[in-house]
């Protein structure tokens, strides 16, 4: 029995709906399409939200794209408008018998919003949190045995990708984040339990290899060989670096709270293989609101088919912007699927002197210098208003300080236009000043 009919079984009446094996052909994919769209849209109008502005939609031609269209799109600041109170009466469809839990949104730009969800709406989320195995290559859990890095709590990803891997009959240590278990007990279970599978953010992975590099260990010689990562941005210079330290192969995820898991990448890591028999995905210009063609930059917009009976959201418009292509390539049967890449998440900058130092542009800088353990960037302001970059590196044991801090001087100097203080520190100092964070700090504004 496989791991999505182990999903299903005992649940005859939810079984005949499930979406258990990928399809065939985008026909099959169409149909699914034709027919979830409906129920997704009968679900939201219970919504006291939803009912007004799905009047006169004719729920018989949603297979039109300019009758889908009149669908108003969902916004974040639209929903985060809405007291507390009026978000739970208005928007959701249910009463609190029905609950399963709930799943805490991003809240990285705003207040967090708290989703609930059904029994029936876990069962078909929980679908593609199993195909980011499979994606992977990881068809027999009972091979394998995964440490989650995940933080665990009201965030979803931990817990739903550690109860996926139990379907897989994989066995799974629930570690969560270094605030919930120090990353030094985290490598020392790495070690001792010999995990093949890692799971994790990004940002927190590199945590653990500057760690482990600073005590002197060589993750690279773990038995990890597989690395899934998700819940934000992985540059190429990230997953190279990653790849280096561990001595093994990343796939990277896509998800969204709001919906579930939706996409990861396949064996050919080309673009996120995205799920568009769990979901819609419109790619549209933020000016017109028209889909922009295949390989053209626009703006993501969702809507979940299955697991939608808590928190309706059609058209959510997640604030990714991506670029979609066809279906095809090598990557098995997940080559039925479109490719997405991110073209751009917002990301943060220091503005010195009239230059902006894109943070994203400038981590992608330092951690493809392979000298570099792990840094941090300061943008400092003095007593006479002066401002400057400080630039606080580790060196990868064995490398040459000096030659490090005046290679980093040139780089910084040619690709933004500035000169940095380059401070060089002792191994294992920002990882101690990291433990204590989901998300390593690495960009700090201390002007006064």
């Amino acid at each position: 029995m496989s791991a999505l009919e182990t999903l299903a079984r005992g649940r005859p009446d939810i079984y005949a709906d499930l979406p258990l094996c990928i399809p065939e052909s985008p026909e099959e994919i169409a149909a699914i399409q034709s027919r979830r769209k409906r129920i997704a849209v009968e679900r939201a109008r219970r919504s006291p939200f939803w009912r007004p502005r799905l009047e006169g939609i004719d729920i018989d031609k949603l297979d039109d794209p300019e009758e889908w269209s009149k669908i108003p799109i969902l916004t974040k600041d639209r929903l985060r408008a809405m007291s507390d109170e009026r978000f739970y009466e208005d928007f959701c469809t249910l009463d609190g018998q029905e609950i399963c839990e709930y799943w805490r949104s991003g809240g990285s730009t705003g207040k967090p919003l708290f989703y609930p969800k059904t029994f029936e709406d876990i069962l078909f989320n929980m679908v593609g949190f199993i195909r980011t195995f499979a994606s992977a290559g990881i068809e027999d859990g009972e091979n394998h045995r995964a440490h989650i890095s995940t933080p665990l709590g009201v965030h979803p990803v931990g817990h739903m990708w550690a109860r996926a891997a139990q379907i897989m009959g994989m066995g799974a240590v629930w570690a969560g984040s270094g605030a919930s278990l120090p990353s030094v007990q985290q490598l020392a279970l790495i070690s001792s339990l010999k995990p093949t599978v890692w799971m994790g953010m990004s940002s927190y992975g590199l945590h653990l290899a500057n760690l482990a590099n600073s005590r002197g260990v060589d993750l690279a010689e773990s038995p990890v060989s597989t690395m899934l990562c998700s819940a934000e941005a992985l540059s190429a210079a990230k997953r190279e670096k990653l790849e280096r330290d561990w001595g093994a192969t990343v796939f990277d995820c896509f998800g969204m709270t709001e919906i579930s898991m939706l996409a990861a990448e396949g064996p050919s890591r080309q673009g996120f293989r995205t799920w568009t028999d769990l979901a819609i995905f419109e790619v549209l210009d933020p000016d017109t609101g028209k889909p922009v063609p295949d390989g053209e930059a626009g703006h993501l917009v969702s809507t979940a088919l299955f697991g939608n009976n808590g928190a309706p959201f059609l058209r959510w418009d997640s604030g990714d912007i991506v670029i979609m292509n066809p279906a095809g390539g090598d990557d098995g049967a997940f080559s039925v699927f479109p490719t997405m890449r991110h073209a751009h998440r917002t990301a943060g900058f220091f503005k010195l002197r009239g230059v902006n130092v894109n943070h994203q542009e400038f981590e992608d800088m330092m951690f493809g210098h392979r000298s570099v353990n792990d840094f941090k960037l300061e943008l400092i302001g003095d007593a006479a208003g002066l401002e400057h970059l400080r630039v606080s590196v580790e060196p990868r044991r064995g490398a040459d300080a000096a030659a490090l801090r005046g290679d980093l001087e040139r780089r910084t100097k040619e690709t933004f236009e500035l000169s940095p203080d380059i401070v060089i520190l002792e191994p294992g100092v920002l990882a101690g000043e990291f433990e204590a964070s989901v998300k390593a700090p690495r960009f700090i504004d201390r002007r006064r």
